[in-house]
């Protein structure tokens, strides 16, 4: 399904449970309620449910380029900031995949966890399967629960396995608003770093760079903050190692200007 949206004039998209425009998750779509907003594609897509219907939700497009509109193609996440989203977090295909995982794996990336009981449930599913061998866990932070429940997500977890926090800074922008994140993903951090967990600093870190060979000077500033967490994920594209090797770069320059979140207050050498 590829088709392009303006905001030049009112339109409406229909999200159905199978069908046209449809959810991945249609569990979600029994959880709107009239005007609520729904954010397409990392936010480039503004709506507002319009309506809830028996199979789905009419969707109020309310954001979107002006001039050129948006193409909204297949495979793209959707945000529900102002809905207060309750599903399991292990799907059944997740469930049918933790078969291989449990033998084959040292590590999961772990997404849409919200509670600690969503750990647990992974953990005794692991557990079942595979008692002897311990894999460790990346929790995925995403939503405004798992901001408020990272201290009792990091016990239960940090409790019985490795574990690690990705600051998953695209979604959660969109969930927590724009103008949060630099705070939440300090904040995140800090938390972290008292609880000695390793954090992933993820979404966009030079993706200008990875796609066109050209970086814009924010993301740079971007990439040398991320010099306080333990891992950089960098996006795909045609100049990805040019982008690992300039990433490299800067955080060996930062690596003497900060620790974590404390100054390192060295001597200053620049003009030398």
């Amino acid at each position: 399904m590829n088709c392009q949206i303006a905001s030049s004039e009112r339109q409406s998209l229909s999200l159905n449970k199978s069908e046209n425009l449809f959810a991945t998750i249609p569990e979600i779509l029994d959880q709107v309620q009239e005007g609520d907003t729904v954010w397409i594609d990392d936010g480039k897509l503004g709506t507002r449910v319009e309506s809830v219907q028996e199979d789905g939700i009419i969707l109020e497009v309310i954001q979107a380029r002006p001039e050129k509109g948006e193409k909204l193609k297949n495979d793209k996440g959707m945000n529900f900031p102002n809905t207060e989203v309750h599903f399991d977090a292990l799907t059944e295909k997740d469930l049918e995949d933790l078969d291989f995982i449990a033998a084959h794996t040292d590590i999961i990336g772990y997404s849409f966890v919200q509670e600690a009981s969503d750990i647990k449930r992974l953990q005794q599913e692991l557990e079942a399967r595979n008692p002897s061998h311990q894999i460790g866990l990346i929790a995925k932070i995403e939503t405004q629960a798992a901001i408020k429940n990272l201290p009792e997500l990091i016990v239960q977890a940090a409790g019985r396995q490795p574990f690690g926090v990705m600051i998953a800074r695209g979604d959660l922008a969109v969930k927590i608003g724009y103008q949060r994140l630099a705070e939440i993903q300090e904040e995140i951090m800090w938390m972290c770093e008292a609880a000695h967990i390793p954090v992933i600093w993820a979404t966009q870190v030079l993706e200008n760079l990875a796609k066109t060979g050209i970086p814009s000077r924010s993301e740079v500033t971007d990439a040398a903050m991320a010099q306080r967490s333990e891992c950089v994920m960098l996006n795909k594209g045609p100049f990805i190692e040019e982008a690992v090797t300039i990433l490299d770069d800067v955080l060996l320059r930062m690596q003497a200007h900060q620790i974590k979140k404390t100054p390192q207050l060295r001597a200053l050498h620049s003009w030398e």
